[in-house]
């Protein structure tokens, strides 16, 4: 990872210096034990003063994420892994609820789009239809933990106004009378891509959760193709399997 503040930009110093220490203490070496450069000589590198540098240490320090011990230095606090089970069906925030944790929106957004090829072949429309979609970033402790993309059947005819903070199940339910009944869903491990990255504030080839589902209504109609991505080191599911 290059190590460099971008001293033309309006963006203030101090904000860079942040961004900039999230991206670096994801980093394996980081995560699993390794110190921080040594403030003077990290503040040198990035030609900045060490009271900026120490302003954007100090935030993520406040955040649990980093701790600093005197005559040792800084490193990672080991992050603890969110867990939901399999087989309990519910929304990210939902899950998160379950477990006391206050879950953050950082993004959403709605758009009437051209259907992709995989989703008119999983619906079976053709390759001319416009239906909605919904890209949403969520998270915790001001972590970006997972994003998300909805496509949407036709039929189903969501609002640029509504409330993408809230669950999209909930508003389903609440205001168009459309009961998500069934998902069927694949789960696999890939890297992070350049879009990616930039939506979840991680490095390029980051581990992901990807989890991609269809999901019916009680009559099996579809209502909606999701792709969901969720930081590895953040999130685990977890299978109760019993014994025939």
């Amino acid at each position: 990872m290059e190590i460099k503040i971008n001293h033309s930009s309006s963006i203030p110093l101090h904000i860079q210096v942040e961004e900039l220490l999230r991206k670096l203490v994801v980093k394996k070496e980081y995560a699993n034990g390794k110190l921080l450069p040594q403030e003077t000589s990290l503040a040198q590198r990035l030609g900045i003063s060490r009271n900026t540098l120490r302003a954007g240490i100090d935030r993520l320090v406040q955040d649990g994420i980093l701790e600093r011990k005197r005559g040792v230095g800084t490193k990672v606090i080991p992050q603890k892994k969110r867990t939901a089970q399999l087989g309990a069906w519910i929304s990210f925030t939902k899950e998160m609820e379950k477990q006391g944790i206050k879950v953050e929106t950082f993004y959403t957004n709605f758009e009437l789009i051209k259907i992709p090829d995989f989703v008119a072949e999983s619906f079976n429309l053709s390759y001319d239809s416009i239906i909605p979609s919904v890209i949403r970033v969520k998270g915790y402790d001001t972590i970006k933990v997972f994003h998300s993309i909805s496509y949407f059947h036709p039929r189903i005819k969501l609002q640029k106004e509504e409330d993408y903070s809230r669950p999209l199940y909930d508003v389903l339910e609440n205001k168009y009378n459309l009961v998500a009944a069934n998902s069927f869903e694949k789960i696999s491990a890939v890297a992070a891509d350049s879009k990616l990255a930039e939506y979840l504030n991680i490095e390029i080839g980051f581990p992901l959760l990807k989890r991609e589902r269809i999901v019916t209504d009680p009559g099996g109609r579809y209502i909606e193709y999701n792709i969901h991505h969720q930081r590895s080191d953040k999130f685990e599911y977890t299978i109760n399997i019993q014994r025939d």
